[in-house]
């Protein structure tokens, strides 16, 4: 928990390492999943501010391989995109994609070529992982660099982030605490899913900065930015779910990571209600 002036508090439970008798520890990296689309959006809007990208570009535009293979790819601008109204299949929907993850975009993209689309461009909404795939792509085509490097040096750089991290593999394993699946013995922190990891304290410093708008280099930064994505986030991928948000009320950042999970719901279902008695007992506290 981060609030405005006082230093962050953490708190923690459980195991950083079941098999091992490790006691969680706040201070782990810890694989933020969908989270890592807020920093996606961000540079998104960094790029559309420097007039590398354009919003209202399509598809077909800046990947005119992706034609014929992507239906309505003349269609689908890059707004579209960042705000899950393009309609393009979500890769991670796909059949037992969970049970064999892939282990690079192009085998994810490779998933959901040829497949019609979920709906007319705009027309609708439907949270699509390959939306922000592309995007990924889109950022490293025009920058010419990865997409980690570059959120590195217009983000993470800025802000003195120095514990977030573009993938498993550029970190100490032992620094990242273990995921686990409901009746699946495993330890699921070494499965590259291609997301970010980052500490709490570091997430709660990002999350305060797109909030107070620090991490945007003037109102008009933060203008495309609000147009296109929203200030906060949740993630699950297996072994892993985060709730990442910034409370107004209580000038409060609260982040939660749970490495417990299953694709039932109960522990998501569980994970949200004790954010919420969390945030109610910091009002109470306030």
């Amino acid at each position: 928990m981060d609030q405005a002036g006082n230093p962050p508090e953490f708190y923690a439970a459980g195991w950083h390492d079941r098999k091992n008798k490790i006691p969680a520890n706040p201070k782990s990296l810890f694989k933020i999943a969908s989270v890592s689309k807020l920093y996606t959006a961000v540079a998104v809007a960094k790029l559309a501010y420097d007039g590398r990208i354009t919003l209202d570009k399509t598809l077909a535009d800046y990947f005119p391989e992706l034609v014929g293979r992507i239906e309505n790819a003349d269609k689908i601008t890059v707004r579209m995109m960042v705000q899950h109204r393009s309609g393009i299949p979500n890769y991670t929907d796909t059949k037992n994609y969970w049970v064999h993850p892939k282990q690079s975009d192009k085998e994810r993209l490779d998933l959901v070529l040829d497949l019609p689309a979920k709906f007319k461009p705009n027309m609708d909404y439907e949270y699509s992982n390959t939306n922000y795939l592309l995007l990924s792509k889109l950022i490293e085509k025009v920058t010419g660099e990865s997409k980690f490097q570059y959120i590195k040096k217009v983000i993470l750089d800025p802000l003195n982030l120095k514990k977030t991290y573009g993938s498993i593999q550029d970190v100490n394993l032992s620094d990242v605490m273990s995921g686990y699946y409901v009746g699946y013995e495993n330890d699921l922190k070494t499965d590259d899913n291609g997301v970010m990891l980052a500490t709490a304290e570091d997430l709660g410093k990002f999350v305060r900065a797109l909030n107070d708008g620090s991490v945007f280099k003037d109102k008009k930064e933060q203008e495309i930015y609000t147009s296109i994505y929203k200030y906060e986030h949740t993630g699950l991928i297996p072994g892993y779910q985060t709730i990442a948000e910034y409370h107004k009320d209580i000038d409060a950042v609260v982040i939660q990571f749970t490495n417990t999970v299953d694709f039932e719901g109960y522990n998501w279902n569980l994970s949200e209600i004790m954010y919420s008695r969390i945030v109610k007992i910091i009002r109470n506290k306030k």
